[in-house]
């Protein structure tokens, strides 16, 4: 991926090495137990709101605004950037403002609005605060234990939570959410399948425009992505952990959607195409 000459975000909030202590969560020992059985089941941490409220005591922490100086902070400091020159057009055409998320790095676990979280979640959004939260450190697992190296794959993640912002701001996640409070276990995990898959496509956008603007691509990118987007799938996923595959409980899609909206976002560059609710 040609990365290194492209425009750098000014909304990389750099955290790393910086501890960080679990406070009061969903009163305590009980929320933070929500929280690991969210890990295990692979549920986005900010649904755990609905469960157990965070306390509202969360303070924003100290945010460092100067430029990640070593080679991984930069790179995630241009995709983010891309993602930016992707979706503040795609906004304006849509006739809305696109409010550009901030995007955390962080070792080991972070405070968020949506409460402590371990870097064992893997990179992921929080709605109340509109960050997108990574530690880099979920790359080298992407590469081995995952088995999907390459900086395209990578960016492919990123590309991924910024959609999540994408989704937020047009009101789709809400929407979502308030419908998956009024239906049984199995048509929840259906429609958090279908949001993941909207973001997966939503990052195939972001390789689309980003190809086109700054011809990004080298040979063997996309099958990066592609790759990374199988190996998070939850049929694959569950047939590593525990040998079987329970359809019923997916909550990300199986490693053929999940590349199969990749692939639509990126060939056709278009949020219209992006309709995984109705597809």
């Amino acid at each position: 991926m040609r990365w290194e000459f492209g425009r750098k975000s000014d909304n990389v909030e750099d955290r790393r090495g910086r501890s960080v202590s679990p406070g009061l969560v969903g009163g305590g020992l009980g929320g933070l137990v929500l929280t690991l059985i969210a890990v295990l089941l692979g549920v986005d941490p900010a649904i755990i709101d609905q469960i157990a409220p965070r306390d509202n005591g969360y303070s924003t922490p100290t945010q460092t605004t100067s430029q990640p100086q070593d080679d991984m902070g930069k790179f995630v400091s241009v995709v983010l950037a891309d993602t930016e020159d992707t979706w503040n057009p795609l906004f304006r055409q849509m006739g809305a403002n696109y409010r550009e998320p901030k995007l955390v790095l962080f070792s080991d676990a972070v405070q968020s609005a949506c409460g402590y979280t371990s870097a064992a979640v893997g990179p992921f959004y929080c709605p109340p605060d509109e960050k997108v939260y990574l530690d880099t450190s979920f790359f080298r697992d992407l590469k081995n234990k995952l088995g999907a190296p390459g900086d395209f794959a990578q960016a492919y993640v990123i590309a991924h939570e910024v959609g999540h912002h994408v989704q937020n701001l047009m009101g789709i996640s809400d929407k979502v959410r308030s419908v998956q409070n009024r239906v049984g276990k199995v048509e929840a995990n259906q429609l958090s399948v279908r949001l993941e898959l909207q973001a997966d496509c939503f990052a195939g956008i972001w390789a689309n425009k980003a190809q086109k603007a700054r011809q990004i691509l080298e040979p063997g990118d996309i099958e990066e992505a592609l790759n990374a987007a199988a190996s998070i799938g939850d049929d694959r996923l569950q047939k590593q952990a525990k040998g079987y595959v329970v359809p019923e409980s997916f909550t990300h899609g199986s490693s053929a959607q999940r590349v199969k909206w990749f692939k639509t976002g990126f060939q056709s560059g278009s949020v219209d195409a992006c309709n995984t609710f109705e597809s």
